[in-house]
C-alpha cells in the first residue's frame, strides 16, 4: 500500500505591513549595487559600503516579504500604515547607507536620517556642508533615493490606495469629477505598468536633454534628470544647477519641472492619442496661468529693482519653477548672485510663498496642498459669497460643468485646515527650538510642502545645519506627513494597535473556553 503523500503547505502571516515594507526594501537592492558600481568605476573607497547596504536591505526585506502575504480584503488603517512604515523603514535603510559610506559619522546619525528622508520624500533640503567631497556613487545613491520617491509615491496613489476608496487613484477620481479621471486600465496593476513606463521615459527624456546640452556628461545628466523627474532636487553640486551656469540645462530643467509637476495619468493619455487632455482639465488651465502670471510678477519686481530685464526673467522662470513644482533646485551662480531668492524684495518673496503652499497637481510627483485644492477651495469662497446674498440658493460647487460632490468639497476643506494646522505647529515648535521665526516658518511650510529650500537662513545657497538637531527632528516629521498627505502617517498606528487588541481578544476568548487553562 502506497504511503499518501503529505503535501506541505507554507504558512504565511498576514500582515499587510511588513508584506509591503519588505517589498520596499528588496526594490531598492538595484539602485544599491548600481551605485556600488559607480562608486568603484569611478575610483571611489565606498562601494563595499554600498554593497553591505545592498545586502542589508536584501537581507531584511526578503524573509519580511517571503513570510507574509496580503489577502483578498485589506482594511483601510492596514494599506495606510503599510504606505508608512515602507516610506520609514526606506528611509532608515538609506540612512544606515550614507553612515557607512562616510557621508555621516556615527555620531551624525541624525543628519544621515535627516537626509535620507529628505530624499525619500523628494524634499531635498541638505544638511551636507560639502555635497562635492562625496564619491560619485554614494552621490547617485542620494540622487536615487529621490528618484525611488518619486516613483513611489506616483505607484502608492495611483495603484496601491485605490482599493480603499480612499487616496491615489479613487481620490482623484472622487475630487476630480470626470470620466473616471484616471484609470489608466481595468486592472490597477496594468495602470501601475503604464504610470512606472511613463515616469522612467521622462526620466530618460530629461537626461538625454541634459546630456546634449554643454557642459554636461552623462553622469551629470542621468543624475539630475532622476531628481527632476521626482521634483526632488537634489544635485552631486555645492551651487546645485548654478554649478553649471547654463541658460540651455535651466531651460532644459524647468520644462522638465513644469512637466512633472503635472499628473503623470495625462502624460500617458497624451502620448496614448489624446493630447486634448491637457487643454479641457481645469487644473491645468489654473496651474498654467498661476506659473506665467508667477514668473511675469516676479520678473516685474526684479526688472525694477534694476536688475537686467533678461537675466531677471532666467532667474524669476528658474525659481517660479522650482518652487511651484516643489523640485527645489537653485541657480544662483555665484553668491549673492540674483539666482538667491532670499535676497529678493518682500513681495517677489511672498509670490514664492505661495506657490510653496501650493505645489503641483494631483497625480504628479509634485508636493504641496496641489492646485485641485486651490481650485475647490476657492470655488466653495465664491459660493459662501453667493449664498450671503441669496439665503435660499442652491449654488453647487463646480469644477467645469460638473459639480464636485458636498462630501469631497467637505474632505479637502477638512484637509487643507489639517494642512495648515500641522504646519504652524511645527512651525510653533521650531521657533521655540531657537530659530527666528522667518526661517522656522518658512523651514516648516517648505518641509511639509517637499519644497526643499526656505527663507531666511535657510535659503537656496545654504543648508538645514541652520537648525538645531531637534528642529530638524521635527523637520523631517513634516516632510513625511506632507509627502503622503498627512493620513498615512495619522493612520499609519492604527493597524498594528487594532491587531494587538484583536490578539488579546482572541487569546481572553480562548481562555474563557471550558476547559482551558
Amino acid at each position: 500500500m502506497t504511503a499518501p503523500r503529505l503535501i506541505e503547505r507554507r504558512v504565511r502571516l498576514h500582515s499587510p505591513i511588513l508584506h509591503v515594507v519588505g517589498l520596499g526594501l528588496l526594490f531598492l537592492v538595484p539602485g544599491l549595487l548600481v551605485s556600488a558600481l559607480i562608486e568603484w568605476g569611478s575610483g571611489g573607497d565606498d562601494e563595499v559600503a554600498l554593497l553591505g547596504s545592498a545586502a542589508l536591505s536584501g537581507a531584511i526585506g526578503y524573509p519580511l516579504w517571503w513570510a507574509t502575504e496580503v489577502r483578498a480584503r485589506v482594511a483601510a488603517s492596514s494599506v495606510f500604515g503599510a504606505v508608512a512604515w515602507t516610506w520609514v523603514a526606506s528611509s532608515v535603510l538609506g540612512a544606515v547607507s550614507f553612515v557607512w559610506s562616510d557621508m555621516f559619522t556615527m555620531s551624525e546619525w541624525d543628519l544621515a536620517l535627516f537626509e535620507s528622508v529628505s530624499g525619500f520624500s523628494c524634499t531635498g533640503s541638505t544638511v551636507l556642508a560639502d555635497i562635492e567631497a562625496n564619491g560619485r556613487g554614494v552621490l547617485m545613491w542620494r540622487q536615487l533615493t529621490q528618484w525611488y520617491g518619486g516613483m513611489g509615491m506616483v505607484v502608492l496613489a495611483l495603484s496601491v490606495l485605490p482599493y480603499l476608496g480612499v487616496g491615489g487613484l479613487e481620490m482623484m477620481t472622487a475630487e476630480a469629477p470626470g470620466d473616471s479621471s484616471d484609470r489608466l486600465a481595468p486592472r490597477v496593476t496594468g495602470t501601475a505598468r503604464r504610470l512606472w513606463g511613463v515616469y522612467a521615459g521622462v526620466t530618460v527624456m530629461v537626461a538625454l536633454a541634459l546630456w546634449i546640452a554643454p557642459g554636461m556628461n552623462l553622469y551629470d545628466a542621468f543624475a539630475h534628470a532622476s531628481t527632476t523627474a521626482a521634483t526632488g532636487g537634489f544635485s552631486t553640486y555645492n551651487s546645485s544647477i548654478g554649478h553649471f551656469d547654463s541658460l540651455t540645462v535651466e531651460i532644459i530643467v524647468i520644462v522638465g519641472m513644469f512637466v512633472c509637476g503635472l499628473s503623470f495619468a495625462w502624460h500617458y493619455r497624451a502620448v496614448t492619442g489624446h493630447p486634448e487632455v491637457y487643454g479641457r482639465n481645469g487644473d491645468f488651465r489654473l496651474y498654467t496661468l498661476l506659473f506665467v502670471l508667477g514668473v511675469t510678477a516676479v520678473t516685474a519686481i526684479n526688472w525694477d529693482a534694476g536688475v537686467s530685464f533678461g537675466t531677471s526673467l532666467r532667474d524669476s522662470a528658474f525659481n517660479v519653477a522650482t518652487l511651484s513644482t516643489s523640485t527645489g533646485f537653485g541657480n544662483a551662480r555665484a553668491s549673492g548672485g540674483v539666482g538667491d531668492f532670499v535676497l529678493w524684495a518682500a513681495s517677489a518673496q511672498l509670490i514664492l510663498l505661495f506657490f510653496m503652499v501650493i505645489g503641483g497637481n494631483v497625480g504628479s510627483t509634485a508636493g504641496g496642498m496641489k492646485v485641485f485644492r486651490l481650485n475647490v477651495v476657492g470655488r466653495h469662497f465664491t459660493r459662501t459669497l453667493r449664498q450671503l446674498g441669496t439665503p435660499r440658493g442652491v449654488f453647487p460647487v463646480k469644477l467645469g460643468d460638473q459639480a464636485v460632490p458636498e462630501d469631497i468639497v467637505g474632505r479637502v476643506l477638512a484637509f487643507v485646515s489639517l494642512y495648515f494646522l500641522v504646519t504652524v505647529g511645527g512651525m510653533l515648535v521650531v521657533t521655540a527650538l531657537g530659530t527666528d521665526v522667518v526661517t522656522a516658518g518658512t523651514g516648516a511650510l517648505s518641509a511639509m510642502g517637499n519644497m526643499g529650500p526656505a527663507l531666511g537662513e535657510a535659503g537656496p545657497t545654504s543648508n538645514f545645519l541652520v537648525f538645531s538637531r531637534p528642529a530638524r527632528g521635527v523637520l523631517a516629521v513634516l516632510m513625511l506627513v506632507g509627502r503622503l498627505e498627512i493620513f498615512a502617517m495619522l493612520l499609519m498606528f492604527v493597524a498594528p494597535v487594532r491587531a494587538a487588541r484583536r490578539r488579546v481578544r482572541d487569546r481572553q476568548l480562548v481562555l474563557s473556553q471550558p476547559g482551558s487553562s
